[in-house]
């Protein structure tokens, strides 16, 4: 499966290139929502998102049956950014479950930057998706 090519479709919102990298059995889990979706209403939800947007695929991990991934996600007006991993379970070469943890990226909460605990991240330099 060819990765960059799966988040470009996702990030440009593509409902027909989304199609051709999921199994006709797939099931898409949104832990932190607590939702379950088909492939088709995966699709039907991603592209349904308002906005334009962009990424940086930032990490992939990849196993013979696995593709685990870390994608920036943002807004292109730049109001928007979050990161996203991904966990995906390959059933010949197609998205068969996916686990997605999504969360907005942010300052440190108030409290630790008061303990004056840890010290700035610099971002990874990642491949950005989009032109």
């Amino acid at each position: 499966m060819d990765i960059v090519q799966y988040w470009q479709a996702v990030l440009a919102q593509q409902p027909q290139q989304m199609r051709r990298f999921f199994d006709p059995e797939a099931a898409i889990n949104w832990h932190n929502t607590g939702e379950q979706f088909t492939a088709e209403e995966f699709i039907r939800a991603n592209c349904a998102y308002p906005g334009r947007w962009n990424g940086r695929l930032e990490r992939v991990e990849t196993l013979p049956d696995r593709i685990i991934t870390a994608v920036q996600v943002f807004s292109r007006d730049g109001r928007i950014s979050c990161h996203v991993t991904s966990f995906m379970q390959l059933r010949q070469d197609r998205i068969l479950t996916l686990d997605e943890y999504w969360g907005d990226d942010g300052e440190a909460p108030r409290w630790r930057q008061q303990m004056q605990l840890g010290r700035a991240l610099g971002r990874p330099q990642g491949q950005t998706l989009l032109p």
